[in-house]
Protein backbone atom coordinates (compact mmCIF):
# COMPACT_ATOMS: atom_id res chain seq x y z
CA UNK A 1 0.00 0.00 0.00
CA UNK A 2 1.25 3.21 -0.85
CA UNK A 3 0.35 6.56 1.26
CA UNK A 4 0.25 9.90 -0.19
CA UNK A 5 1.14 11.79 2.91
CA UNK A 6 -0.65 15.22 1.62
CA UNK A 7 -2.85 17.53 4.14
CA UNK A 8 -5.86 15.11 3.50
CA UNK A 9 -3.98 12.36 4.81
CA UNK A 10 -2.83 13.93 7.93
CA UNK A 11 -6.08 15.59 8.75
CA UNK A 12 -7.56 12.11 9.08
CA UNK A 13 -4.83 10.91 10.80
CA UNK A 14 -4.82 13.31 13.53
CA UNK A 15 -8.73 13.91 13.83
CA UNK A 16 -9.15 10.10 14.53
CA UNK A 17 -6.03 10.47 17.23
CA UNK A 18 -7.87 12.97 18.64
CA UNK A 19 -11.24 11.38 18.57
CA UNK A 20 -9.64 7.96 19.97
CA UNK A 21 -7.26 9.47 22.66
CA UNK A 22 -6.94 12.92 22.40
CA UNK A 23 -5.54 12.81 26.62
CA UNK A 24 -3.07 10.23 25.77
CA UNK A 25 -1.65 11.94 22.87
CA UNK A 26 -1.75 15.56 24.75
CA UNK A 27 0.43 13.60 27.40
CA UNK A 28 2.95 12.36 24.72
CA UNK A 29 6.85 12.37 26.36
CA UNK A 30 9.21 14.23 23.57
CA UNK A 31 11.50 12.27 21.88
CA UNK A 32 14.11 10.65 23.69
CA UNK A 33 16.55 10.88 21.17
CA UNK A 34 15.85 14.56 21.26
CA UNK A 35 16.69 14.95 24.56
CA UNK A 36 19.82 13.06 24.53
CA UNK A 37 21.38 15.01 21.15
CA UNK A 38 20.19 18.45 22.15
CA UNK A 39 21.91 18.37 25.40
CA UNK A 40 24.95 19.68 25.39
CA UNK A 41 24.18 22.35 23.02
CA UNK A 42 24.19 26.08 23.03
CA UNK A 43 20.34 27.38 23.10
CA UNK A 44 19.43 29.25 20.39
CA UNK A 45 16.30 29.35 17.43
CA UNK A 46 15.29 26.00 16.58
CA UNK A 47 12.96 24.77 13.88
CA UNK A 48 10.57 21.50 14.69
CA UNK A 49 9.95 20.26 11.13
CA UNK A 50 6.34 18.20 11.35
CA UNK A 51 5.97 19.19 14.99
CA UNK A 52 2.64 16.83 15.22
CA UNK A 53 1.54 17.40 18.75
CA UNK A 54 3.91 19.37 19.81
CA UNK A 55 5.74 17.21 22.26
CA UNK A 56 9.64 18.06 21.15
CA UNK A 57 9.06 21.89 20.18
CA UNK A 58 7.44 22.26 23.53
CA UNK A 59 10.45 20.64 25.68
CA UNK A 60 13.23 22.76 23.95
CA UNK A 61 11.27 26.26 24.40
CA UNK A 62 10.94 25.21 28.18
CA UNK A 63 14.81 24.97 28.00
CA UNK A 64 15.03 28.27 25.97
CA UNK A 65 14.99 27.48 22.74
CA UNK A 66 13.29 29.96 20.48
CA UNK A 67 11.23 27.62 18.96
CA UNK A 68 9.55 27.26 15.18
CA UNK A 69 6.97 24.59 15.13
CA UNK A 70 5.62 23.64 11.49
CA UNK A 71 2.81 21.00 10.60
CA UNK A 72 0.84 20.77 7.50
CA UNK A 73 -2.23 19.22 9.92
CA UNK A 74 -4.14 21.87 11.93
CA UNK A 75 -5.94 19.73 14.13
CA UNK A 76 -2.38 18.25 15.43
CA UNK A 77 -1.32 22.16 16.27
CA UNK A 78 -4.91 22.54 18.17
CA UNK A 79 -3.25 19.26 20.20
CA UNK A 80 0.01 21.18 20.96
CA UNK A 81 -1.69 24.54 21.25
CA UNK A 82 -3.43 23.17 24.06
CA UNK A 83 -1.31 20.99 25.57
CA UNK A 84 1.42 24.52 25.23
CA UNK A 85 -1.07 26.90 27.04
CA UNK A 86 -0.83 24.51 30.00
CA UNK A 87 2.76 24.41 30.12
CA UNK A 88 5.22 27.25 31.91
CA UNK A 89 5.56 27.80 27.28
CA UNK A 90 2.87 29.05 26.62
CA UNK A 91 3.35 31.54 24.20
CA UNK A 92 6.68 30.59 23.85
CA UNK A 93 6.41 28.30 20.85
CA UNK A 94 5.52 29.96 17.09
CA UNK A 95 3.11 27.52 15.62
CA UNK A 96 2.87 27.65 11.99
CA UNK A 97 0.31 25.38 9.64
CA UNK A 98 2.39 25.14 6.47
CA UNK A 99 3.30 22.11 3.54
CA UNK A 100 6.95 21.26 4.58
CA UNK A 101 7.23 20.78 0.39
CA UNK A 102 6.84 24.22 -0.29
CA UNK A 103 7.27 26.63 2.66
CA UNK A 104 10.29 28.50 3.30
CA UNK A 105 11.13 30.23 6.62
CA UNK A 106 13.00 32.88 5.28
CA UNK A 107 15.84 32.62 8.07
CA UNK A 108 18.18 29.56 9.19
CA UNK A 109 18.19 28.17 12.16
CA UNK A 110 20.55 26.71 14.94
CA UNK A 111 18.91 23.42 15.66
CA UNK A 112 16.66 21.60 13.03
CA UNK A 113 15.13 18.44 13.38
CA UNK A 114 12.63 16.39 12.71
CA UNK A 115 11.19 13.36 14.54
CA UNK A 116 9.26 10.52 11.87
CA UNK A 117 7.21 13.37 10.01
CA UNK A 118 5.98 12.02 6.64
CA UNK A 119 5.46 14.65 3.46
CA UNK A 120 4.40 14.61 0.11
CA UNK A 121 8.09 14.14 -1.10
CA UNK A 122 10.54 11.36 -1.19
CA UNK A 123 11.64 10.98 2.11
CA UNK A 124 15.41 11.47 1.43
CA UNK A 125 14.50 14.55 -0.43
CA UNK A 126 12.78 15.68 2.59
CA UNK A 127 15.50 15.36 4.88
CA UNK A 128 17.81 17.14 1.88
CA UNK A 129 15.41 20.06 2.01
CA UNK A 130 15.12 20.69 5.92
CA UNK A 131 19.25 20.55 6.04
CA UNK A 132 19.18 23.90 3.99
CA UNK A 133 17.80 25.46 6.95
CA UNK A 134 20.40 24.81 9.41
CA UNK A 135 22.80 27.78 10.29
CA UNK A 136 26.44 27.83 10.36
CA UNK A 137 27.80 25.64 12.90
CA UNK A 138 24.17 24.54 13.77
CA UNK A 139 22.70 21.06 13.92
CA UNK A 140 20.57 19.15 12.29
CA UNK A 141 19.13 16.20 14.17
CA UNK A 142 16.99 13.48 11.90
CA UNK A 143 15.04 10.84 13.63
CA UNK A 144 13.01 8.13 11.37
CA UNK A 145 11.89 4.83 10.70
CA UNK A 146 14.81 2.25 9.68
CA UNK A 147 13.81 0.41 6.85
CA UNK A 148 14.63 -3.14 7.32
CA UNK A 149 13.48 -6.76 6.05
CA UNK A 150 11.67 -7.44 8.95
CA UNK A 151 10.20 -4.63 9.69
CA UNK A 152 6.67 -5.69 8.86
CA UNK A 153 6.01 -8.46 11.69
CA UNK A 154 2.58 -8.56 13.23
CA UNK A 155 1.53 -5.83 10.11
CA UNK A 156 2.99 -2.96 12.86
CA UNK A 157 5.45 -1.09 10.42
CA UNK A 158 6.03 2.16 8.54
CA UNK A 159 5.46 2.39 4.81
CA UNK A 160 8.03 1.64 2.23
CA UNK A 161 8.17 5.16 1.42
CA UNK A 162 8.27 6.41 4.77
CA UNK A 163 11.27 4.36 5.76
CA UNK A 164 15.17 5.27 5.36
CA UNK A 165 18.18 3.34 5.85
CA UNK A 166 21.04 4.69 7.81
CA UNK A 167 23.44 4.74 5.08
CA UNK A 168 21.21 6.87 2.85
CA UNK A 169 20.36 9.89 5.33
CA UNK A 170 24.57 9.39 5.82
CA UNK A 171 25.42 9.43 2.38
CA UNK A 172 23.17 12.61 1.14
CA UNK A 173 25.13 14.73 3.40
CA UNK A 174 28.33 16.04 2.64
CA UNK A 175 31.22 15.35 4.48
CA UNK A 176 32.65 18.99 3.10
CA UNK A 177 29.86 20.56 4.54
CA UNK A 178 28.55 18.03 7.69
CA UNK A 179 30.28 16.85 10.31
CA UNK A 180 28.57 13.85 11.63
CA UNK A 181 28.47 13.30 15.01
CA UNK A 182 25.60 10.62 15.77
CA UNK A 183 25.02 7.55 12.86
CA UNK A 184 23.04 5.15 14.67
CA UNK A 185 20.22 2.39 14.41
CA UNK A 186 18.33 1.63 17.60
CA UNK A 187 15.45 -0.57 18.29
CA UNK A 188 13.17 0.97 20.80
CA UNK A 189 10.11 -0.24 22.89
CA UNK A 190 7.15 1.97 22.87
CA UNK A 191 4.33 1.32 25.72
CA UNK A 192 1.32 0.91 24.13
CA UNK A 193 2.76 -0.50 20.77
CA UNK A 194 3.07 -4.35 20.47
CA UNK A 195 6.43 -4.19 18.49
CA UNK A 196 9.33 -2.22 19.12
CA UNK A 197 10.31 0.76 17.25
CA UNK A 198 12.89 0.47 14.22
CA UNK A 199 14.99 3.89 14.42
CA UNK A 200 17.25 5.53 12.77
CA UNK A 201 19.09 9.05 14.21
CA UNK A 202 21.02 10.90 12.53
CA UNK A 203 23.11 14.25 14.35
CA UNK A 204 25.26 16.53 12.12
CA UNK A 205 26.56 20.36 12.52
CA UNK A 206 27.04 21.93 9.64
CA UNK A 207 30.17 23.20 9.63
CA UNK A 208 31.05 27.07 9.62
Amino acid sequence: MTHAFDKDYWDQHWHQRHRDSSTAMAGKPPNPYLIRETGDLAVGSALDAGCGVGAEAIWLAARGWQVTAVDIAPEALALAAERAATSATAGEVRWIEADLTVWEPGVRFDLVTTHYAHPAMPQLAFYDRISAWVAPGGTLLIVGHLHTPTAGEHGHHPPAEASVTLADITAGLDRTRWEITTAEEQLRTVPGRPVPLHDVVVRATRRA
